[in-house]
């Protein structure tokens, strides 16, 4: 019986031993609950405020003068966009001579034609024009030669300059980032393309992880100097196309591949115009 008793006393102290173990755990996890208990209210009191904030913004914006106010900032939005736009123009103003014109625009990338624009290889009847007074012009590629004028060439890339500056400035007056971006240089400009540098040999179950990876810039002079006449072109192809995508932006045709002066004329003269400010 003593046997017996001093084994239930062992236990006992055991089972003692145990239960103030437990009793502390639970007390760790009490404090604990009660810190996150007390998290949660502060965080549901500041998601009862936001939400009241947000239900009261919706009120007002769906009330008549909530609409009124935010057309407002739309419109003070833009007319901020248009002075700043209008900056650009006197910075790189581009006018028309009128009279004949004795060469056309630079002549655009030869793949041009496939964008279905019968117009596109016609001259425009519109006289000359020029950017801060010089003009886009250049002998079609198939004429160039070691003997050809080089200050007309140096010309056109500071033309071409001129071009992408405005371009970038105007794309980040209104946001729009460039689906070709711009390397500046003055006459010696860069455009770059991502299509052109994916492997294609990569299959199309990795492109989507290893795209990323693969996908690298491939920059277009926008300058004839010492480059490949083709990869030029292709350089003042983009161009056009970086001002086509402002152009579609503003709900604003495009004048065709060929014109970039003409386009971007079109440009300013669009965010320029009081419609642009009411649209």
């Amino acid at each position: 019986m003593r046997e017996r008793l001093e084994a239930r006393k062992v236990v006992m102290a055991n089972m003692s031993t145990r239960c103030k173990v437990a009793t502390e755990d639970a007390k760790k996890q009490e404090e604990m609950l009660s810190t996150e208990v007390r998290s949660l209210l502060v965080a549901g009191t500041s998601l009862s405020v936001a939400r009241k904030r947000l239900q009261e913004a919706n009120r007002l914006l769906t009330e008549e003068r909530g609409c009124v106010k935010l057309k407002n900032v739309q419109r003070k939005l833009r007319a901020r966009q248009q002075y700043m736009i209008s900056q650009v123009s006197l910075l790189y103003p581009v006018k028309i001579l009128v009279g004949p014109a004795q060469e056309q625009e630079l002549e655009s990338y030869c793949c041009s034609s496939r964008l279905g624009n019968p117009s596109a290889s016609k001259p425009v009847n519109q006289g000359s024009l020029t950017i801060l007074g010089l003009n886009l012009t250049l002998l079609p590629f198939t004429k160039m030669s070691f003997f050809t004028d080089k200050k007309e060439v140096q010309r056109s890339a500071t033309a071409l300059g001129y071009v992408a500056h405005a371009v970038s400035l105007i794309a980040s007056y209104l946001q729009v980032p460039l689906r070709y971006p711009l390397r500046l240089g003055g006459s010696r400009s860069y455009i770059n393309d991502h299509a052109s540098s994916i492997d294609p040999a990569s299959s199309d179950l990795s492109l989507d992880t290893t795209l990323s990876a693969n996908v690298k810039l491939a920059e277009f002079p926008l300058f004839l100097e010492g480059q490949d006449t083709t990869r030029a072109a292709y350089a003042v192809f983009l161009l056009n196309k970086d001002i086509e995508q402002l152009l579609n932006f503003i709900g604003v045709k495009s004048l065709g591949p060929r014109h970039v002066l003409a386009n971007l004329k079109e440009l300013l003269r669009s965010v320029q115009s009081s419609e642009y400010i009411d649209t």
